[in-house]
């Protein structure tokens, strides 16, 4: 039963089939009902026209066997005294059930009301009447009757007259409830059989609908697992042209993918210029520990020092942008960033710090790294000064590192934080560094939830900001 429904078009077609049953059912028992109710209420209405005929002729002294309503034309017709004796009774009545009495045939004689013959239901009389006058309310009752061999269901009218001479008297007549029966059966039946088709005929357009729609998830899926097994990132999904949530969701699908093309992408470029960063220092270093093995007094010891301090510094870098791409989160604490940049500043010449106690949440390691590479990315690009404004702006804290140099070109401006950039191509690398240190200050200032801008300086250099969410 479970992989019978494990699709979603058998579980929708099941849905909505169910949904439409239950609707039909509570639609098709409310019709019937309505139905046998209207037509019930019709008979009713028969009924007492016939019985108030019956009850005006009554009224007016017309004697039992000249009533018109007796003919049985249009249903059983009785007429009770108030000992509820039957006095007067339609032509051809053979049999009656769902009046007050059973009785056919009137008695040959009526006793007076209240002969003191013991029978004195006086207590079951009607409301009072004057004479010749006839009851405004009717009393109905379902019942059944034979009339000249024929067995029918009928609805009764009861209704009270009182006579000048014959006292107190009840009319009971019957309308026929056949064409209520009849139009009842048929209606159950034409629901009976149309209600399975009508079923039928949604759980196969619900089934053919949602395989439609459904069509472009399975080509989505088709590709998707396609692109797993081939491992080709550059491959799309198909976007279905309706502008519909399948659709939608094919586009997210394609950002995914082109976003994961471009992360795996970058990661590549990475692996590649990291190792060809880390083969230079590592053979310089190699070259001059051959050479002293073999010529000891030709050993560069400050030289060495420095290709393993680069060596150090590199492999540093590389390992906070492992992190930084793993998704480290910095922690919460309280961090100053005035003191924070004075104290980045401190033993460095030319530098001039302006600030105002500012404090943001965060790393205090990761958000001094970010001030040491763009202290250090200052002074090596600056002529002789480089400033640091920390300012509040709004919700934000602003620190602002400029210098008096050259600045950068504005096509350059986005480019200088990819990894391994660097613009002076004429630049060596032990002066230029390894392109890193933008890229991790960027890094690190996004993972705090700020960013991290480059444009033109007063002095018309350089201008860094870094701006952060304050506590």
């Amino acid at each position: 039963m479970r992989r019978l429904f494990g699709s979603v078009r058998a579980r929708a077609t099941l849905g909505a089939t169910l949904v439409v049953a239950v609707a039909l059912v509570a639609a098709g028992a409310a019709v019937l009902l309505s139905l046998r109710s209207n037509l019930i209420g019709e008979a009713g209405t028969q009924a007492e026209r016939s019985a108030r005929a019956v009850a005006s002729e009554l009224a007016a002294g017309t004697p039992y066997d000249k009533l018109s309503g007796l003919d049985g034309d249009d249903g059983p017709v009785q007429v009770l005294d108030e000992q509820k004796r039957l006095v007067a009774a339609s032509e051809d009545l053979e049999r009656i059930s769902g009046t007050d009495s059973d009785r056919v045939k009137p008695r040959p004689a009526a006793t007076p009301s209240g002969d003191g013959d013991g029978d004195d239901d006086s207590d079951d009389a009607g409301e009072a009447l004057e004479p010749g006058e006839i009851s405004g309310e009717s009393l109905f009752s379902n019942g059944s009757a034979t009339i000249d061999g024929e067995a029918q269901d009928y609805r009764f009218a009861a209704v009270e007259v009182e006579t000048h001479d014959r006292g107190h008297l009840k009319v009971y007549a019957g309308s026929p409830l056949a064409a209520e029966h009849g139009a009842v059966r048929t209606a159950l039946t034409v629901m009976l059989i149309g209600f399975p088709l009508l079923l039928g005929v949604v759980a196969a357009v619900t089934w053919l609908v949602t395989r439609r729609a459904l069509r472009p998830v399975e080509g989505i899926r088709r590709e998707m697992a396609a692109i797993t097994q081939s491992e080709d990132l550059a491959r799309r999904v198909p976007e279905p042209d309706t502008h519909d949530e399948i659709a939608r969701l094919a586009s997210t699908t394609n950002e995914t993918l082109a976003a994961l093309e471009t992360s795996v992408e970058r990661q590549r470029r990475f692996v590649a210029d990291a190792s060809h960063e880390l083969r230079s220092p590592i053979a310089s270093l190699r070259t001059q520990l051959e050479v002293a093995a073999a010529h000891p007094e030709l050993l560069d010891l400050d030289g060495a020092v420095e290709d393993t301090v680069r060596l150090q510094r590199l492999a540093a870098d590389l390992l906070l942008l492992a992190r930084l791409d793993a998704g480290e989160r910095p922690n919460d604490a309280k961090v100053d960033l005035a003191g924070l940049a004075r104290e980045a500043a401190e033993g460095r010449t030319g530098v001039t710090v302006d600030a105002e106690p500012v404090e943001v949440a965060g790393s205090r390691g990761q958000l001094g790294r970010v001030l040491a590479n763009l202290l250090d990315n200052a002074q090596r690009h600056a002529r002789s000064a480089v400033t640091v404004n920390v300012r509040r702006e709004g919700d934000r804290a602003v620190v602002g590192v400029a210098d008096d140099g050259d600045g950068v070109p504005d096509g350059d401006r986005e480019r200088i934080f990819e990894r391994f950039v660097r613009l002076d191509a004429a630049r060596s690398r032990d002066d230029g560094g390894a392109g890193l240190g933008l890229a991790i200050a960027r890094d690190v200032a996004v993972r705090h939830g700020g960013t991290l801008t480059a444009g033109r300086g007063p002095a018309g250099g350089a201008l860094f900001e870094l701006r952060l969410p304050l506590v």
